[in-house]
């Protein structure tokens, strides 16, 4: 809904560090900005990738819905993901809320993006009319 381009993969930080480790590099290249990595379990994806790059990492903790793991309803990658040591930060979203990851790529890139910023700003206020018309009173 905001315009931005985008890249997907699936890699495991576990199975294929090499592929990973060549496909950050090519991401920074190819002159993207941000990225948001899910990964559930030990959920180690979004804190490898914020080793290999400066680039904003944000991570999605994700629920493991598999008979053959003990999953934890998402907990378990929420602290993976959040407790990261000191100098490798990443910015971490809800259990699942890919939405607001995308969300806070969008703010992130808006700050250098005047044009998107604007959408931002449109989309957000929108969003108070919508909670206004539905009873509740938000300002900004």
């Amino acid at each position: 809904e905001f315009g931005v381009e985008y890249k997907a993969f699936i890699i495991s930080a576990h199975r294929a560090g090499e592929l990973l480790r060549e496909t950050v590099k090519q991401v920074e290249a190819d002159g993207f900005e941000v990225i948001i990595a899910g990964a559930g379990l030990a959920a180690a994806l979004p804190g490898v990738i914020a080793g290999i790059t400066t680039l904003p990492v944000i991570g999605v903790p994700l629920e493991c819905l598999s008979d053959k793991s003990n999953g934890l309803g998402g907990m378990d990658a929420l602290l993976s993901i959040v407790q990261m040591p000191p100098q490798i930060p990443v910015a971490t979203v809800g259990i699942g809320n890919a939405k607001n990851a995308g969300y806070l790529a969008v703010q992130i890139l808006a700050i250098k993006y005047p044009e998107l910023r604007e959408k931002l700003v449109a989309f957000r206020k929108k969003l108070a009319e919508d909670a206004r018309a539905g009873g509740l009173d938000v300002q900004f």
